[in-house]
């Protein structure tokens, strides 16, 4: 009866212990990590082995699927993030290239004069522009001289011509004269044969 009672009391103390230890909680915050942690640190080891709840196991199944799809949700934002920073990238690279053209463009067209749909490089056309003007100048001062020479024969013409004109009006005002004296003479005498 001795062995019973005691028996008894030991499967009380045993049930009592067991039944008095309070339901522990599984973590749910936390990382993945930190949750195995935890799960066997505070299952209960048996030699070799770990006795582990099955709510906590479930808990920690479903914490480790969340942890999944919310790292698959990021990846997909990250990889949508990606490619359109991707056609950003391109779209910017295109608009590079077009605006390197159009410098290009712009620095060729500062650089080249067109005359005539013909580009000319800046200096080529000063240096003929240069040439043209002072070809222009050149033929200015040839005609003006020739127009001061002309001119001048003119005036000289026009003082030889007066000069002559002068004369020739002497003469004929000393023609004319001898004229009217000759013709005088004339009528005195064609007069004096008529008296006599």
């Amino acid at each position: 009866m001795k062995n019973k009672n005691s028996l008894v009391i030991i499967l009380f103390i045993i049930t009592a212990t067991l039944f008095s230890q309070t339901d522990q909680k599984f973590i749910d915050s936390g990382s993945v990590k930190n949750q195995f942690d935890y799960l066997i640190n505070e299952s209960y080891s048996y030699k070799e082995f770990k006795y582990i709840k099955i709510n906590w196991l479930t808990k920690l199944e479903t914490n480790v699927i969340d942890s999944l799809l919310t790292s698959k949700k990021q990846i997909l934002i990250s990889d949508s993030t990606i490619n359109s920073q991707k056609i950003t990238i391109d779209s910017l690279k295109t608009s590079m290239v077009n605006s390197e053209k159009n410098i290009s463009t712009l620095t060729n067209e500062k650089q080249n004069i067109s005359l005539f749909n013909i580009q000319f490089s800046k200096s080529f056309f000063k240096t003929l522009m240069f040439l043209i003007i002072g070809s222009l100048i050149i033929f200015l001062i040839y005609f003006i001289t020739k127009f001061k020479q002309s001119y001048s024969a003119i005036s000289q013409a026009k003082n030889n011509l007066e000069e002559v004109e002068k004369e020739f009006e002497k003469h004929r005002q000393i023609a004319l004269e001898r004229e009217q004296k000759v013709m005088r003479k004339l009528q005195d005498e064609l007069n004096k044969q008529k008296k006599e």
